[in-house]
């Protein structure tokens, strides 16, 4: 069965990239809570978190602070809501962490996640690029 998530990492879809290293990819959900919203990915495919290799645990949750932070200078976000599916409300089965922008009062309440749009590519690729500058994005992403 054939893995959304590999075939972006593959290239075989469209993805607007945020971060790309050995381990670990990032890149703009594409129905996202807030604009800005990122899912963190494991390079080889996973399930769920039950099924992340611990050599992978660091990598991963140090590509999703990395990615939080820079929220915070890319899209002006005053905090993050870090969160992972497993296997109910995963819309994707492979492992992604949601790290999604946070303002005060900006109307998420509990585990509703009301979802929004780009307004188009361009806006999205807009935002990407922020977010790659502020992360200092690899090489490959250029």
């Amino acid at each position: 069965m054939r893995c959304l998530f590999c075939d972006l990492v593959a290239g075989r879809q469209p993805a607007h990239w945020v971060w790309d290293s050995s381990e670990t990819v990032a890149f703009l959900d594409t129905h996202p809570v807030f604009k800005g919203h990122v899912l963190v990915i494991p390079r080889t495919h996973v399930d769920t978190l039950l099924d992340l290799p611990v050599d992978l645990m660091v990598p991963l949750m140090a590509t999703v602070q990395r990615v939080a932070a820079a929220l915070t200078i890319a899209v002006g976000a005053e905090g993050t809501f870090v969160a992972v599916n497993n296997v109910v409300s995963q819309s994707v089965p492979h492992l992604h962490v949601h790290v999604v922008p946070r303002r005060r009062k900006d109307g998420l309440r509990g585990f509703f996640w009301p979802r929004t749009r780009y307004d188009n590519e361009v806006e999205a690729a807009a935002v990407a690029r922020r977010i790659q500058r502020v992360l200092g994005a690899d090489h490959r992403l250029a």
